[in-house]
C-alpha cells in the first residue's frame, strides 16, 4: 500500500535532472524503510493462564498444578476465584510484575490444573500453594486472593502462618449461607448444583459439579481460627458485592492486624472493574508498615 500511495502522488516539481534523481532517491529510501517496518513482526500479546513461555506444572499431591511466574523481586502470589484460572488476573498481573516476582496459579481442578479425585476442600488448595511454595524454595509471600482465592489465602495464613508475609483478600466469605453469601447468590448456586446433577456425569461435569459444591458446603472457617492469623491483612468487598458488607467487616474486625476497605459502587469483580483503584492501593498496602489506629482517634 505505502508503495502504491507513492507511485501515484509522485510528480516532479522542476525539469532540473539532478534535483529529480534526489527525489527519486529520497523516493526509493522511504519505499525501503515502510517495508522494513511493515515486515517486523507484531508484538506478540501475553495471554495470560496460557503462555507457554512463563508457564510450569508441578507434580505434586497426587495433582498436576499449573503456575505463570512474571517479573522479579519479592515473590506475590496470585489466587482466583471459582471456576476462574490465572486470566481473571489480566488487569493485575502487568501492574505487579513490575514491583515482584509474580506467581499466578491455577487452583486444584480449575484452568490447566488437572486433578482426578472426587473430592475438592479449601484446605487442600492451601496446601497445595504450600507445597509450590516449597518447590520454589520460598520460604514466605504476599498474597493476593479472589473470591474462593481469598478463601485460600486466609487458610494459608491458618494453616502455614509462616508462609504469608501480607494478604490482600477480595470478596471471601467464611461459611456456605444466606449470612456469608447474599441469598440470591447462595440460590443461583444449589440451582447450579442440581443442574449440573441432571447432565450425563463425563469427567467434564464431574469436574464441574465438584467445583460447585465447594461453594455450597464450604468454606467451614471459625472467628477463633481468624485470630491466629498473625500477618497484616487487607479485607476488601464490593458495597454490592455478593459477599454481604456485614460478612466482610466481620472477617476484618477477627483478624488481629487488619485493614478493610469497602469499595464504593463495586460488586464482586474488584480486581477488573476497579483496577484502577484495587493495583495501587494493594501496593501501597504491601509496601507501607501496618499501623495501628486507636479507635474514634480522627487524628490518625
Amino acid at each position: 500500500m505505502a508503495d502504491a500511495v507513492l507511485v501515484l502522488y509522485y510528480k516532479p516539481i522542476s525539469n532540473n535532472k539532478l534535483y529529480r534523481m534526489r527525489i527519486a532517491v529520497a523516493l526509493i529510501l522511504l519505499v525501503i524503510f515502510c517495508k522494513t517496518i511493515n515486515a517486523q513482526p507484531a508484538a506478540k500479546k501475553i495471554v495470560y493462564g496460557s503462555n507457554p513461555a512463563a508457564g510450569h506444572y508441578l507434580n505434586s499431591r497426587g495433582i498436576k498444578l499449573y503456575y505463570e511466574v512474571y517479573g522479579n523481586g519479592e515473590p506475590l502470589l496470585f489466587i482466583h476465584g471459582n471456576g476462574g484460572s490465572i486470566s481473571a488476573f489480566t488487569n493485575n498481573i502487568p501492574f505487579f510484575e513490575k514491583h515482584y516476582k509474580v506467581i499466578a496459579v491455577d487452583s486444584r481442578a480449575h484452568g490447566k490444573s488437572t486433578d482426578p479425585g472426587d473430592s475438592l476442600s479449601f484446605e487442600m488448595m492451601a496446601d497445595d500453594f504450600s507445597a509450590l511454595l516449597d518447590s520454589l524454595h520460598l520460604d514466605s509471600c504476599y498474597v493476593i486472593g479472589w473470591s474462593d482465592g481469598g478463601i485460600n489465602g486466609l487458610l494459608l495464613a491458618i494453616r502455614h502462618p509462616d508462609k504469608v508475609k501480607r494478604l490482600a483478600i477480595t470478596g471471601a466469605n467464611l461459611w456456605p449461607d444466606t449470612t456469608g453469601l447474599t441469598p440470591f447468590c447462595y440460590a443461583d448456586q444449589l440451582k447450579t448444583q442440581a443442574d449440573l446433577k441432571t447432565k450425563p456425569q463425563t469427567p467434564e461435569i464431574k469436574n464441574k459439579l465438584k467445583i460447585c459444591e465447594l461453594d455450597v458446603y464450604q468454606p467451614n472457617m471459625t472467628l477463633s481460627q481468624l485470630h491466629t492469623i498473625h500477618c497484616p491483612t487487607l479485607v476488601i468487598g464490593g458495597d454490592h458485592d455478593v459477599i454481604p458488607v456485614p460478612h466482610t467487616v466481620l472477617i476484618a474486625q477477627n483478624i488481629p492486624q487488619s485493614y478493610l476497605w469497602i469499595i464504593p459502587n463495586s460488586g464482586h469483580s474488584t480486581p477488573i472493574r476497579k483496577k484502577d483503584q484495587f493495583n495501587p492501593l494493594v501496593l501501597d498496602f504491601f509496601t507501607h508498615p501496618y499501623r495501628k489506629i486507636a479507635g474514634g482517634d480522627t487524628y490518625n
